[in-house]
């Protein structure tokens, strides 16, 4: 077995921003959803930055500009400077910068953050597939059309170099869940049966530009996405602290594969300001607090009481030692029941 591989979270004595200099903080999910702070955000990252801890936000939507999201920040009472921000509109905005001449021009469908992101390493954005580009980039824009799409299709079924800030398919928002970025570059795929070089988390670019802009020794991954946040940390090979204030379920948490399974596991951002409970072999299972996960045929057990948080612990245990390299299918219903998840 690989020996990244993980099978259970582990624990900490010490208080994860004392531990790690760095908090690579997603945003979306983690800090606000929609245009509202996720409760205890702001406190919590407010007395992990007066602590000593940097703070970098690194997101994947490259809609708007470093500027635009550090005011809002700002506005929630966390004062945020435009280099404190991270976007992958500049991540692959470096990656297109490498593979075209000085100046080239780029159909680029997206936001402002993206334009600017361009402009920044040199290159032209153009909005047409007849403008001659040297390469097409999608990124999010709530205001894209199917005009801006077709344009993309055109470019693409010409031979244009396709570039992708990031492939989330969805985006949390005050009023739900709502496509993303990936959902848009599938209508692509789907019309031109290309594939695009993605930039954004979890490849490998985004991770580069995050260590290159912040100088980060001994990073924290924090965010809310398994397919994005935790995978992103686990090809950069560093830590990450999974936060259930987002779009990850407790389910599928235990379903996880290697690639998506995270060091820690907190409720929200609090969980920076603390140690973390360490999880250990016992009687067949394993227990975190006073509870005890085990597998017995092909059934998720759970027995003792306490935390939701260490129930969830002992049971991601369970359940990533019984899968090895793969996924988890034992039924998790009644043990999350039982934890009250």
């Amino acid at each position: 077995m690989d020996e990244r591989v993980r099978t259970r979270p582990e624990g900490s004595a010490q208080a994860l921003n004392e531990a790690y200099d760095t908090a690579l903080l997603d945003l979306d999910g983690v800090v606000y959803a929609g245009g509202s702070a996720i409760p205890h955000a702001v406190e919590s990252l407010t007395t992990v930055r007066d602590g000593g801890m940097h703070l970098a936000y690194v997101t994947n939507n490259a809609a708007r500009t470093p500027d635009t999201v550090a005011a809002q920040l700002s506005g929630y009472g966390l004062p945020t400077d435009a280099g404190d921000v991270v976007t992958s509109a500049q991540a692959v905005a470096r990656l297109i910068a490498g593979q075209v001449p000085a100046g080239a021009k780029v159909l680029a469908i997206g936001g402002e953050g993206l334009k600017v992101a361009l402009r920044e390493r040199g290159l032209e954005p153009v909005e047409s597939a007849d403008d001659e580009p040297a390469a097409v980039v999608q990124g999010y824009d709530p205001k894209q059309n199917w005009e801006q799409l077709a344009e993309a299709a055109y470019a693409v079924g010409r031979g244009v170099p396709w570039f992708a800030s990031n492939t989330d398919l969805t985006i949390p928002k005050e009023r739900g869940i709502a496509p993303g970025n990936g959902a848009l570059v599938e209508v692509v795929r789907i019309a031109t049966g290309g594939t695009p070089q993605v930039a954004g988390k979890p490849q490998p670019p985004m991770h580069r530009e995050t260590v290159l802009r912040t100088g980060a020794k001994r990073p924290l991954v924090v965010g809310d996405r398994l397919d994005t946040d935790i995978e992103g940390a686990f090809n950069g090979e560093v830590d990450s602290l999974l936060v259930l204030t987002g779009v990850t379920t407790a389910a599928e948490l235990l379903a996880a594969p290697p690639q998506h399974r995270p060091t820690y596991v907190d409720a929200d951002l609090r969980g920076i300001l603390g140690p973390q409970p360490a999880v250990t072999p016992a009687d067949g299972g394993f227990r975190c607090g006073d509870w005890v996960a085990s597998v017995t045929e092909d059934v998720l057990v759970l027995d003792g009481e306490g935390s939701p948080l260490d129930g969830l612990r002992a049971l991601c245990a369970a359940a990533w030692t019984a899968a090895g390299d793969g996924r988890c299918t034992a039924d998790a219903g009644k043990a999350l029941a039982r934890a009250g998840l």
